[in-house]
């Protein structure tokens, strides 16, 4: 959906103008406030459409791996969460906005690591095989802020070199449909460990509201990301965050959006990965055929000829393919 019909759709069904002032909130979680699933749960905070949230999140393993020796064994559970911060006004059949400002790193290194039973190249519970897991092992990653940049060191040699910064979410979402409580490790259609780069300045991101508050969680930050993300981790880093969130009251999507000021693209989440593909590429035919007016046999072949598509990850729970579509391809507004 483009910033122009973003802001039409508000006008339209907004029906009084904002009787307030937009606000700053700011939100530092404690150890005992983070959260593990994405559910209906009493909010921490409450945020007015146009408002912008000021928050932190601690790392994908609770800040808990520091230095060498440490192990896996210290981790309390996957990507802690912060929040869920509530929407004032936001119904189910809203779709929620959130446009991220700024990321950034809190902490002087990142860690990444091979767990056992977890990785695309790994023996998992949806894949087993006679053959020994992957050994437990953990990296150690040096930020350099000032660069932008991190540094990866080789365990069996003296090899290193530095990997660009580019920040993002790995883990963003709402309360999902139905009451249903989901692990902070799941991707689906409410959004969350999408591990998408997309989450990150530039990017706005569309999510279904399918709770009163629609009730935001964030987490899992990453310093950078690999296409697919294929061992299990990314770059891990906790995160100072400050994003804004608006509503469109009225307009139901199924699945999350992204859009920057150059394309449109739409989430998929599922196993195995050729349906994750089937979802993202149904949803933007239809954003496509709703909000720019071609059919979807159009739509669907024009896809075929000028999509792009982005493999996210493929070592959770669901798949995650993000399917695009250049503004510059679509009819004019």
């Amino acid at each position: 959906m483009s910033t122009r019909l973003i802001a039409l759709a508000l006008a339209l069904s907004v029906t009084a103008p904002r009787a307030f002032a937009q606000q700053v909130v700011r939100y530092e979680p404690g150890d005992k406030d983070l959260k593990y699933v994405y559910a209906t749960v009493s909010p921490v905070a409450t945020l007015r459409p146009g408002d912008t949230l000021e928050t932190k999140t601690v790392d994908a393993f609770g800040n808990a791996i520091q230095k060498p020796g440490d192990t896996m064994a210290m981790v309390k559970g996957d990507n802690p969460l912060t929040g869920p911060f509530a929407i004032a006004g936001a119904e189910p059949g809203d779709t929620l906005v959130v446009k991220i400002l700024d990321l950034t790193v809190d902490s002087p290194r990142g860690v990444g690591a091979l767990a056992p039973g977890f990785g695309a190249l790994n023996t998992t519970s949806y894949t087993p095989m006679l053959n020994a897991n992957l050994p437990e092992r953990i990296w150690f990653y040096d930020i350099d802020r000032a660069k932008n940049q991190a540094t990866f060191h080789a365990h069996d040699s003296n090899f290193s070199v530095n990997i660009p910064m580019q920040p993002f979410l790995g883990c963003i979402g709402v309360a999902p449909a139905g009451g249903e409580a989901r692990s902070s490790i799941v991707p689906a259609e409410f959004g969350g460990n999408m591990d998408a780069p997309e989450v990150r300045p530039g990017y706005t991101l569309y999510l279904p509201v399918n709770a009163p508050g629609a009730l935001l969680y964030i987490g899992d930050g990453h310093a950078a990301q690999g296409d697919g993300e294929v061992a299990g981790t990314a770059i891990e880093v906790p995160l100072r965050v400050r994003l804004q969130v608006d509503l469109i009251k009225r307009k139901k999507i199924a699945w999350p959006r992204f859009e920057s000021e150059s394309s449109l693209m739409a989430v998929g989440a599922y196993r195995p990965l050729d349906d994750a593909l089937r979802i993202a590429f149904t949803e933007l035919v239809g954003w496509i055929h709703g909000d720019y007016g071609l059919s979807e046999l159009d739509a669907y072949e024009l896809l075929s000829k000028v999509a792009k598509i982005h493999l996210v990850e493929m070592v959770d729970p669901n798949y995650v393919v993000i399917a695009g579509i250049d503004k510059k391809y679509l009819p004019r507004k």
